[in-house]
C-alpha cells in the first residue's frame, strides 16, 4: 500500500519525533503511539491535489493526516505540539528534541496550510470552469438529435432526444457535490473547535474538583482541632477552679490547724503555671479561630468556582447537544452526498446509453446513404 503512495507522492520536508495520539476515553491523557523518535513527513499528492503527513512505524501507519485549511498547529511547550485531525477523530501530539525542530515544523506546517488552501480555491474555480461547459455542449447535441430525428421520419423509426434533463441533472448534481463538500468541511471544523473547547472545560473542572476536595479536608481538621482545644480548655479551667477552692479553703483554715507553707506554695506555683498553660492555650486557640476565619473566606471563594463549575458543566451539556446536531447534520449531508452520486451516476449511464443508440442510427443512416447513392448510381 505505501510503496504506491510514494511513487505518486513527493516529500516536502522531513524530521525526526516522538509520535503521541489522545486518549479516545478521556480526551486528556496522551498514547504514545511509537516507542522511539520516527521519521515524519510532509507528502504531496500531485494525483488528488492534497498535502498529508505520514509517519511510519514498520510496517503500520501510526500518522495518516490529510493537511486542510482548517487545521492549526499549536505549540503546548518548547518541544511538544499538537494538532486536531476531525476526519481522523484524533489529536495528533509531536515530541521534538530541540526547540528548533519544533519552530520549523510549525513553519512549514503554515506553509502546506496555505498551499492546501490555495489548492483547494483553484480546485474549486477549475470546477467552476468546467461545469458551463455542460450547458453549451447541450445545443450541440440537441441539433443532432433534430437532424436525426428529421432524417428518420422517412424510416418511421422514433424521435430522439438525448439532451436536457440528464445533462441538467448531472450539472445539479456536481453543485450539489462541491456544496454539501464545503458545507461538510465547516461542520467538521465546528466538531473540531468543539472537541478542544470540551477539553479545556474538563480540565477546568479537574482543576475546580481538586481545590474542593482540599478546602473541604482543610475545613475538617480546623473543625477537628478546635473541638480538642476546647475540651482541653474546659479541662484546665475545671482544674483551675478546683486549686482555687483548694488554696482559698486552706486560707480560710489559717493557723496552726492549717497545711504548711511549703504545701501552700506548691498549690501557688501549680496554680500559676496552670494559668500560664491556660494563657497559652487561649493563645493558641484564637490563632485556630483566625485560621477558621480564613478558611471561611476561602469557602465563599470556593462557592464562587462551585458555581463558575456548575455554569462550565452547562456549557459543555450545551456543546455536546450542539455537537450531537451537528453529527446529524453531517450524516444528512452524507446521505444527501451519497443520493446525488447515485443520481449522477445514474444520469451518466443513461447518457451513455443514448450515445450508443445514436452510434447505432448515424451506422444506419450510413447504410442507407451508401445504398441511396448505389441506387442513384444505377
Amino acid at each position: 500500500m505505501y510503496p504506491l503512495h510514494r511513487e505518486r507522492e513527493q516529500p516536502i520536508f522531513s524530521t525526526r519525533a516522538h509520535v503521541f495520539q489522545i486518549d479516545p476515553t478521556t480526551k486528556r491523557n496522551w498514547i504514545p503511539a511509537s516507542k522511539h523518535a520516527v521519521t515524519v513527513s510532509f507528502f504531496y499528492d500531485a494525483n488528488r491535489n492534497v498535502y498529508r503527513i505520514i509517519s511510519v512505524g514498520g510496517t503500520k501507519a501510526i500518522i495518516n493526516s490529510t493537511v486542510s485549511p482548517n487545521m492549526t498547529f499549536t505549540k503546548t511547550s518548547q518541544k511538544f505540539g499538537q494538532w486536531a485531525d476531525s476526519r481522523a477523530n484524533t489529536v495528533y501530539g509531536l515530541g521534538f528534541s530541540s526547540e528548533q525542530q519544533l519552530h520549523q515544523f510549525a513553519e512549514r506546517f503554515k506553509e502546506i496550510k496555505e498551499a492546501a488552501r490555495l489548492a483547494r480555491e483553484k480546485s474549486q474555480d477549475k470546477m467552476d470552469m468546467t461545469n458551463p461547459a455542460l450547458g453549451v455542449a447541450a445545443p450541440q447535441v440537441s441539433c443532432v438529435a433534430y437532424l436525426l430525428q428529421d432524417l428518420s421520419e422517412d424510416l418511421q423509426s422514433p424521435p430522439m432526444c438525448i439532451n436536457g434533463p440528464g445533462e441538467d441533472k448531472l450539472f445539479r448534481s456536481q453543485s450539489a457535490d462541491i456544496t454539501l463538500s464545503s458545507e461538510k468541511e465547516r461542520i467538521k471544523k465546528m466538531l473540531s473547535e468543539g472537541s478542544i473547547c470540551e477539553m479545556n472545560l474538563e480540565a477546568e473542572l479537574f482543576t475546580l474538583q481538586d481545590s474542593n476536595a482540599k478546602l473541604i479536608a482543610a475545613l475538617h481538621e480546623a473543625n477537628a482541632n478546635v473541638e480538642q482545644w476546647k475540651k482541653q480548655l474546659a479541662a484546665y479551667q475545671e482544674e483551675t477552679e478546683r486549686l482555687r477552692e483548694q488554696v482559698a479553703e486552706l486560707e480560710s483554715h489559717g493557723g496552726g490547724h492549717g497545711p504548711s507553707d511549703l504545701l501552700k506554695d506548691e498549690l501557688t506555683q501549680s496554680l500559676e503555671e496552670l494559668e500560664a498553660l491556660l494563657k497559652a492555650k487561649d493563645e493558641v486557640l484564637y490563632s485556630v479561630f483566625q485560621e477558621i476565619r480564613i478558611l471561611q473566606s476561602k469557602k465563599s471563594n470556593f462557592q464562587e468556582l462551585e458555581q463558575e463549575r456548575d455554569e462550565a458543566i452547562h456549557r459543555l451539556q450545551e456543546l455536546e447537544i450542539r455537537n450531537v446536531e451537528l453529527e446529524r447534520r453531517v450524516q444528512n449531508a452524507e446521505q444527501t452526498l451519497a443520493s446525488s452520486l447515485e443520481d449522477r451516476d445514474r444520469t451518466e449511464n443513461e447518457i451513455q446509453r443514448f450515445i450508443e443508440i445514436l452510434d447505432v442510427k448515424i451506422f444506419d443512416l450510413n447504410d442507407l446513404r451508401q445504398s441511396l447513392v448505389k441506387l442513384f448510381d444505377k
